[in-house]
This record gives structure tokens, sequence and C-alpha cells, in this order.
């Protein structure tokens, strides 16, 4: 047993995953209940990309043992690199409370960010930076955090953190540009993605980041030259896809803009936007049908999304489904118009 835990052990660290995995299935064999043997297991199955066998090690490590602090902390990373946010969150809630420490509190964070619980995600990304100032990982997350939560004054306070970690950072120029962006500040944000690309012009979201400004300026020639800027360093880029697909769809050239609506959905499933464009391609392809699907995929992802229950209630109507058509568009019509109340509701509490 000895001979086969040293064995395993040495085959780790030196990188030897299969030596190892058969030395601890060995040692596995001979103790079938040890935890300790159960963890260096699922960590060798795990460096070798074998999530699905290493979670269920863990799992089993702990019904032997429940609460065991290291079983936890290994199951719940496992089931973040394996995207299970779900199933992570409830261990690394427990973390944070009994061993609050940086990784711990970073994963915590990360792990609601992926939830989209970004309020939530900034208090423990905070947490982890207290635990250690000079990460810029972390400070970056924390920033793109309270941007999502749009707590813009936060989002200056972690540039200025960053900025004194590092001055030459065009993560935080790009992340200054993104926030004085989402407040319409246009001048201030493209100052930013200058001062990024004058430091790197080759980093990802700068590009994108100035396109977006020309865009939503009417520059449509100077938008799309910085699409295809930013798609020849990262392809995959689902907001410079997206923007381009738009741009196509306005130059009626429907086919094209479909392929980057659905390089812009495969990036980011979540993107409502590129879903729209998609289902606006389609019946623009004259493929009514297809367009119903990824219409309703967007409104899934927002129920108040007018642009998508209007464009819905068309494809249904060329299909022949007259009676959902109308209620589709007459649900537009109602959540546009508690959307202008509520805005001037807002006008009208706000000091003048």
């Amino acid at each position: 047993m000895q001979e086969l835990l040293v064995d395993g052990s040495q085959a780790l660290q030196s990188g030897n995953n299969a030596a190892a995995e058969n030395a601890f299935r060995r040692a596995l064999a001979l103790e079938p209940d040890s935890i300790e043997i159960l963890n260096d297991l699922a960590i060798a199955l795990a460096h070798e990309g074998k999530q699905s066998e290493a979670i269920s090690l863990y799992e089993r490590a702990l019904r032997i043992k429940p609460g065991d602090q290291t079983t936890t902390k290994n199951l719940a990373i496992a089931y973040f690199r394996n995207q299970q946010y779900e199933l992570a969150w409830p261990l690394l809630a427990q973390l944070t409370v009994s061993t609050p420490d940086f990784q711990t509190l970073e994963l915590a964070g990360l792990t609601l960010f992926a939830l989209d619980r970004y309020r939530e995600s900034a208090e423990y990304l905070e947490r982890a930076s207290r635990a250690n100032p000079s990460d810029l990982t972390t400070l970056d997350m924390l920033g793109k955090a309270y941007m999502r939560s749009r707590n813009y004054s936060r989002v200056t306070g972690v540039f200025t953190r960053i900025m004194a970690v590092n001055p030459n950072s065009p993560a935080a120029h790009v992340m200054m540009g993104d926030a004085y962006d989402e407040m319409s500040r246009e001048d201030e944000a493209r100052n930013e993605y200058n001062a990024a690309a004058k430091l790197d012009p080759r980093f990802p979201g700068v590009q994108s980041g100035l396109g977006q400004i020309d865009w939503k300026q009417g520059k449509l020639e100077l938008a799309e030259t910085e699409f295809k800027a930013e798609l020849a360093n990262y392809p995959s880029d689902p907001v410079s896809n997206c923007l381009l697909g738009e741009i196509l769809l306005k130059q009626e050239d429907a086919s094209a803009a479909a392929g980057y609506f659905q390089t812009a959905i495969a990036a980011n499933p979540k993107y409502k936007e590129a879903f729209l464009g998609l289902g606006r391609s389609e019946l623009a392809l004259d493929q009514p049908r297809a367009a119903v699907e990824f219409l309703r995929s967007a409104i899934a992802l927002d129920p108040n999304y007018v642009q998508a229950h209007y464009t819905l209630g068309t494809a249904l109507q060329k299909i022949g489904q007259s009676a959902e058509a109308i209620k589709e568009r007459k649900l537009a019509e109602a959540i546009q118009a508690q959307q202008r109340e509520k805005y001037a509701n807002k006008l009208g509490a706000e000091p003048r």
C-alpha cells in the first residue's frame, strides 16, 4: 500500500497522470473506503480531463466522510471546471464560512458571476482582492462584476487599484472604456480604448469597443472596419460577430449575417441580441419557421424583449398562426407601455 501511494504521488508530481491513476486505482482496491486515496485518484483523473469520473469519486468520498473540507473543496473545484455552477455554489458557500482563503473566495465570486448573480459576485471578489490585493485577474473580474451590476463608481475604484498595481494594463483601460460606453460617455470611452490600443493594439475588446462607439454614432463603415479587425485576432468575439451581422442585415446580406449571429451565439449562448438577429436573418431569407425558433430563444432569455415579441409576431403570421401572432404583438405593446410608464415615473422621481 505504502509503495503504491508513493509511486502515485511521485507520478502525479511529475505530471505522469496515467501512471498516477494506475497506482491509485490499485491502492483503492486494497482500501476502498480511504477518502485520501479517492481524492488522489480523482485529482489524477481531473488532470487527464476525466472530470465526470473525478466528480463521482469526490462524491463517493463525501458519502464516506460528510463535511470533509478537502473533499468538499476538491468537489467544488471539479463542479466549477465542469461548468456545473449550481452544484458548485452551495459547497463554496460553506467553505467561505469555514475556510475563507483567497482561492475559495475567488472561486465563489467567479461561480456567482457565471450564475449572473453579479452583485453577490462582487462581494466575494472584493473579499478575495483584500486577501490578495495585487492579483490582477481578481481585480479584472471584480470590475466586470461591478459593471454588470451597473455600479460604475466602483468600476472607477477598481480601475484606480489596477493602475496602482500595473499602470500599463490594457485590460484596465478596456474595462473603463466599457463602463464609460455603458454610461453613454462615448468620448471618454474612446479615449480609454485608444489608451489600451497604445499599450497593446491586439488586446481583446479594443477594436470591438471602438467599433461599438462608431456603431452607436451611425458610422457603419468605420464600425465594420473595427469589428473585422477584432475578428482577425479573435474570430469568436461575440460582440463583433453580432454587430457585424447587424451591419450586413442593413446591407441586405442576410445569409452572411446569419453566419455571424450563429458564431456569436456559439461564443455566448445567452446573447439575446444575436438570437434576435438570427431570427430576423431567417425571416429575410424567407425561413419563418426557423425564425420562430430563434426568436423564442431570445424571449426565453428575456421575457420582456419587446423587439423579439414584435418580430415573433411577424414570423408567426407568415406561417399562418394568426392568433398567436396577434397575441405576441399585443404582448409587445403591453411591455412597451409598462416600460414607458416606468421610465416616466423614474424621471418624475429624479430631483430637478
